[in-house]
């Protein structure tokens, strides 16, 4: 069966930097498209950046636009986010969601979940 496991998260301080992985297993990897969504206690899941199959383009939220990139090496079936800047904003559970269309912003067109890491940023 289809499996996403993210790994990487943890606690850190204000401006400091955190790189998450998300491994893929049990599909084509390179037909799908990638993203990384967050959920802060009491908040809906939101947005943060999108990727495409190839990995040429990306779709970053503007609220971590200048701060995260996402990347993806088919060959290994993961995807990255790499944080960079961290805020105490950022605190959240990090999912990463695949897709056999398009990047959506919203998550109910993601057929397929990780389990999600907690990054905690502490001021």
């Amino acid at each position: 069966q289809v499996q996403l496991v993210e790994s990487g998260g943890g606690l850190v301080q204000t401006g400091d930097s955190l790189n998450l992985s998300c491994a893929a297993s049990g599909l084509i990897f390179s037909r799908y498209v990638m993203a990384w969504f967050r959920q802060a206690p009491g908040k809906e899941r939101e947005f943060v950046t999108g990727i495409g199959r190839s990995g040429g383009d990306t779709y970053p939220a503007d609220s971590v636009k200048a701060r995260f990139t996402i990347s993806r090496d088919n060959a290994k079936n993961t995807v990255y986010l790499q944080m960079n800047s961290l805020k105490s904003d950022d605190t959240a559970v990090y999912y990463c969601a695949a897709s056999a269309m398009r990047v959506w912003f919203t998550p109910d067109k993601y057929i397929y979940w990780g389990q999600g890491t907690q990054v905690t940023v502490s001021s």
